[in-house]
């Protein structure tokens, strides 16, 4: 997954990976042009030490299956019914409950903290790694050095990644050939991206340091932090399923995922938003295919934020309804 967790991945062309998948190459890029270029700017931008960079290059291996996975996320190949299989099953929901509960002092403080409900952050973790059970099982610098130099289609962008890991590494005192992670380089309970982790890991329980890879107090504020950063409105709806149709050509689908539209719009066209009183607040139209049909959904600001995580709107819903079934669970005389 994942923006903090990586997303959008760019499909590549079948013939192109044929003939990534074709090259073979031993372990180490250490010696390869794009290696040496990597390893002069780790030492003349960021004080590395030359040979220990070498040595990570030169045992880092290139992966092919990470290649084949970038090349077919599953949120640009399933339609929502099939997704929404994937993270809204009853033992998904029954394990996030036992996790709200286990870490409830940790939940209400970043609750507190940073006004980012405690399920929203809980389904975050729950879509992402099961709540920590599932990390991924790649070799974090394996990842993004076969990413970095044997991916054109985004190789600058894992190229920034490795760069940004290995300084994650260093400032976090952690061995960057340990680390695992999934197929696209994201760790820890929140599959946080190395850049992500510089800028909105948080050392949350106090012990000097920001470890979001086995430590879960740590993990909930950092998820809790990064949503605040990316503007999430306390108190604020995320989405709501309206009972009315639109065509798929209708200009009150957009394809952007940031909403440019206002609740009045879709008031003018005669659809019934109930969660939002006011005219001005902005809103974004889906059509989803659900397992009985189409579904018409409305989201709003927050729902555009949770797509800051992970670049999909089928993910989003996934952590909008995954929260919405923690919240019954958890609180069933509200329901």
């Amino acid at each position: 997954m994942t923006a903090v967790c990586f997303s959008g991945f760019t499909r590549i062309a079948p013939f192109l990976f044929v003939v990534l998948a074709s090259v073979t190459q031993a372990q180490g890029y250490d010696d390869t042009p794009e290696g040496q270029a990597l390893i002069k700017e780790m030492v003349t931008k960021y004080g590395y030490d030359q040979g220990k960079v070498e040595v990570l290059l030169s045992q880092a291996t290139r992966i092919d299956r990470i290649l084949e996975s970038i090349s077919r996320p599953a949120e640009k190949t399933l339609t929502w019914h099939e997704y929404r299989k994937i993270f809204i099953k009853p033992e998904r929901v029954e394990r996030g409950v036992a996790f709200l509960e286990e870490y409830d002092e940790a939940f209400a403080r970043a609750e507190s903290e940073f006004g980012v409900p405690a399920t929203v952050i809980a389904a975050i973790i729950g879509v992402e790694t099961w709540y920590g059970n599932y990390t991924g099982n790649y070799r974090v610098m394996d990842a993004l050095a076969t990413l970095a130099f044997d991916y054109p289609p985004r190789s600058r962008f894992f190229r920034s990644e490795l760069v940004q890991y290995l300084l994650m590494t260093r400032e976090q005192g952690f061995d960057p050939l340990h680390i695992k992670g999934s197929y696209a380089g994201a760790m820890g309970y929140g599959q946080f991206i190395a850049s992500s982790y510089r800028n909105f890991a948080i050392d949350f329980d106090d012990d000097g340091v920001a470890d979001i890879l086995s430590n879960p107090v740590d993990a909930i504020g950092s998820v809790a932090n990064y949503f605040s950063a990316h503007h999430w409105r306390e108190g604020e709806p995320v989405a709501e399923r309206l009972e009315d149709h639109l065509p798929m050509d209708s200009p009150l689908l957009t394809r952007e995922l940031k909403p440019k539209l206002t609740v009045a719009d879709y008031r003018a066209a005669g659809l019934g938003p109930m969660l939002v009183r006011g005219d001005d607040a902005v809103a974004r139209a889906i059509l989803l295919q659900g397992s009985d049909g189409p579904e018409l959904w409305l989201t709003y600001h927050n729902f555009y934020v949770i797509t800051r995580y992970n670049h999909s709107h089928l993910y989003a819903m996934a952590v909008f309804q995954l929260a919405d079934e923690l919240n019954k669970h958890r609180n069933p005389d509200r329901w």
